[in-house]
Parts: structure tokens; C-alpha cells; sequence
């Protein structure tokens, strides 16, 4: 575990960098003005604190597309990359006309013809054109969304390290599977061992569940222990390096049940895989279910990672948005299989998946299963 605040090496920021300016340059965005912590990491490459719901918005990042400059809000330097001068951080303030006279005075600010933000408050409503007298503001997030959702070589190293984290700590956590161990316990050992990977922030809220054989989509409660029969449902998921990585699998406790189910929910993983393919509609991820016969499960069926959560996002509630969406190549999705049965319970699997020229890539070596 990293025992200081460093940024983003060169070629991880430099990549991501070069994909925001050619956003902005074929939107016509002479400026974005950032204050979404995974945007501003983005673009910055710099260390930032992992902060849970939500916050106000305010400018916590500047990228000006003539000069490639970026100013940032930080009230040190540690953990800022050495191509982000001094000069170019700005203080926290309590008084907002501040913050417009540091935005006044960055280079290429007063003529900018074109702003775009990736969130606004009825109060940078108001500012923000006071610090931009000459432009037009416009929705910077969509840019940043683009961007973002192409993955650099850099990139898809970095997520592939987080999901080496999330298959390790998934693997200790089955490794303690038995009769009579509790949910709690199996989540503690997953997560004892993403903290020994160097991880300390989940990605997803619970870990480990016993699945319902009477009712679909739900975890067996009383929290009991773990009986012999049982299907136990495993999730890793881990924010490494500000990276997401994800990997679900499905343990029978003694391995005797369960087996028509885990061949129903390899056949459905085999047509969500056929269906990822480069410039193929996102919806053929839920063709895929309903060619298998199988119910479309309340959760995304598939949903972007990278720095955080990126589009696109698959799921049955959102049919006219999955219908418009791509998979473009260099993408990666956290693609979900999931198959129940009365009486039985349920099989769920989930993996991290980089969509390329030659088709989908699993990034996960199968040492979870």
C-alpha cells in the first residue's frame, strides 16, 4: 500500500488529457470548468479524496483547450503533478467573488466564447457568467462523458490491476465457505483482503449473500448462517488507484446443487458475451436475456467503469437508452448474468469486460471462481 500522495503517473494523465482536449475541440469548448471529483481527477491526475454522496458544486478544476492549462483548487501541492505549477492552484474561499476573480484572471478566459461545466448551482448560475462575460455556457459533462468512456492502454492496465485485487479477495472469501459461517464473517475476510491488497474502498455495498429459493432477486434474511444446499453470491468490487474493478460468482456450499442452474447462467453468459461486440447496440445485452428465456433482473445487466461509474448504463428500466447506446471499442462494462430458480435459489456472475476490435475481453482471470 502506497504510503504517500502521489498523482497519476505521465502516461495515465497525459493519455486521459489528450482525450478531454479532443473533446472539447470537436464541441467548439474553449473552456471546461469542473467539479466532479472523478471529471477533476480525470483531467488532473491528482490525488483526491474519496468522498461518499454528494456535494455542492463548485470550480475545482479549469482545462483551457488554446493553452492545455489546467488550474486546479488544492490548498497544497501534495499529491499535484509537477506539469500543474504552483501558480496555477487556487484556494478554498468562503466568499464566491473570489473564486470569480481567480476564474477572471486565468489566460484565455476573458475571450472564451464557449464554457462548458460538468454541473452548476443557481449560485455559479450567476457567477459563472460574470467570470466569463464573452461566452456561452453549454453542458460540458457530455464531453467529459465521451472521453471517459474510451479507455487509454494506460487505463485499461490500471483496471485490470483492480480487478486483480477484487479476484483475490473474492477467491479468500469462498476459500472460508462451510456450513454455519455467517454472511458478516465471509464479508470481513473479503474485505480484510482487498486492505491487504492495498484497497480500502468498496465499490459495492454488500459481498457476500445467501440467495431466497422462494423469491427472485432477494438474499435470504434472519441472518442466519450458512446451511449445506445453499447458493452463496460473492461480489468483489474495489476502487484501486481510483479504478474500479469488479467480479461476482456463485458458490454452492458442498457442491451438490444448483448444477442445471449454473448451466442455465453459463448459456446466458455466453450470449452476453456474443453480443459484445464493437459498435453493436447496448440493447443486445437485453436480447440476450430474453433469448435465453430469462428474466431481466432490477439491476443493470451491464454498466460502464473506469474512474468511477461511465456510460453506458443497460438495464430493462432504461429501454430507449440502452436502444441509442454503442459499445464502442475500448470500453470496459461490469456485465451481469443472473438466473433463479424455485426452490433452488439463484446463480448470479458478474465480470469486468473490455469490449476490443476482435470482440469482448474478459479481464478477470477466473481465479475467483
Amino acid at each position: 500500500m502506497a504510503t504517500e500522495v502521489l498523482p497519476h503517473d505521465h502516461a495515465l494523465r497525459s493519455g486521459r488529457r489528450e482525450r478531454a482536449l479532443a473533446e472539447m475541440e470537436a464541441r467548439d469548448i474553449d473552456v471546461l470548468v469542473l467539479g466532479r471529483t472523478a471529471n477533476v481527477r480525470y483531467v488532473t491526475g491528482a490525488t483526491t479524496l474519496w468522498l461518499a454522496g454528494t456535494q455542492p458544486f463548485g470550480p475545482a478544476c479549469i482545462l483551457v483547450r488554446a493553452t492545455g492549462a489546467i488550474h486546479m483548487l488544492s490548498t497544497w501541492d501534495e499529491g499535484i503533478p509537477e506539469d500543474i505549477p504552483r501558480e496555477n492552484l487556487f484556494g478554498l474561499t468562503w466568499n464566491p467573488m473570489n473564486t470569480v476573480t481567480v476564474l477572471r484572471g486565468i489566460e484565455g478566459a476573458p475571450g472564451a466564447r464557449r464554457v462548458g461545466t460538468d454541473a452548476l448551482s443557481p449560485t455559479f448560475a450567476q457567477l459563472l457568467p460574470m467570470a466569463f462575460p464573452s461566452a456561452e455556457l453549454v453542458d460540458g459533462e457530455q464531453a467529459m462523458r465521451a472521453a471517459r468512456r474510451i479507455k487509454t492502454a494506460a487505463e485499461l492496465a490500471a483496471i485490470r490491476e483492480s480487478v486483480g485485487v477484487a479476484e483475490n479477495s473474492l477467491a479468500k472469501a469462498v476459500a472460508e465457505l462451510r456450513p454455519g459461517v455467517t454472511e458478516q464473517e465471509l464479508a470481513g475476510v473479503l474485505l480484510e483482503a482487498a486492505a491487504a491488497g492495498g484497497v480500502t474502498t468498496p465499490a459495492v455495498q454488500d459481498a457476500a449473500w445467501i440467495t431466497s429459493r422462494e423469491h427472485p432477486w432477494r438474499r435470504v434474511g434472519g441472518g442466519r448462517g450458512v446451511a449445506a444446499g445453499d447458493l452463496v453470491a460473492f461480489t468483489a468490487g474495489v476502487v484501486a488507484g481510483g479504478y474500479i474493478g469488479e467480479v461476482g460468482r456463485t458458490h454452492s456450499v458442498g457442491g451438490r446443487s444448483g448444477k442445471a442452474l449454473f448451466a442455465r447462467c453459463d448459456a446466458l453468459w455466453d450470449r452476453l458475451l456474443s453480443a459484445c461486440r464493437p459498435g453493436a447496440p447496448a440493447d443486445g445485452l437485453l436480447e440476450a436475456y430474453r433469448a435465453a428465456g430469462e428474466p431481466l433482473p432490477p439491476m443493470p445487466v451491464a454498466r460502464g467503469l473506469g474512474l468511477g461509474f461511465d456510460p453506458p448504463v443497460v438495464t430493462e428500466g432504461l429501454p430507449a437508452t440502452a436502444a441509442a447506446e454503442r459499445l464502442d471499442t475500448n470500453s470496459v462494462l461490469a456485465l451481469t448474468a443472473y438466473v433463479w430458480e424455485q426452490g433452488v435459489g439463484a446463480v448470479f456472475r458478474r465480470d469486468t469486460v473490455a469490449i476490443t476490435d476482435d470482440g469482448p475481453e474478459p479481464m478477470s482471470t477466473g481465479s475467483g471462481e
